[in-house]
């Protein structure tokens, strides 16, 4: 389900700096994580999956204390899911949603 120029785009990304994943392997078996694209303060998930109950809540255990170490304030699921609220996500507003970003930006700038 990941195109070809998705992998591609992140494979760049990734070498970059920007694009960061989590893997959760049980033996020698891919059967969950994460992805997405960590700018200024925000990490922005792309997407998740588990072929294994709690694979992907695992992986973003993970982020979560990766993300809280490297200085990041923030996650954005893009989703309302049962699953993402069970992990502690909500819904924020528009306007709170374009703010934050706004700041992001501004944080990035200076640091630039």
């Amino acid at each position: 389900w990941i195109l070809p120029e998705i992998i591609e785009a992140y494979t760049e990304l990734f070498k970059r700096g920007v694009a960061h994943s989590i893997e959760v392997w049980q033996h020698d078996e891919l059967v969950g994580g994460l992805y997405g694209i960590g700018l200024g303060k925000i990490f922005s998930g792309e997407s998740m999956f588990a072929t294994v109950p709690n694979a992907s809540k695992i992986a973003f255990i993970h982020l979560g204390q990766w993300l809280l170490t490297s200085g990041y304030e923030w996650i954005d699921c893009q989703q309302d899911t049962a699953h993402l609220r069970s992990m502690g996500a909500y819904l924020v507003s528009e306007d709170d949603f374009l703010e934050k970003l706004r700041k992001n930006q501004q944080i990035m700038l200076q640091n630039s």
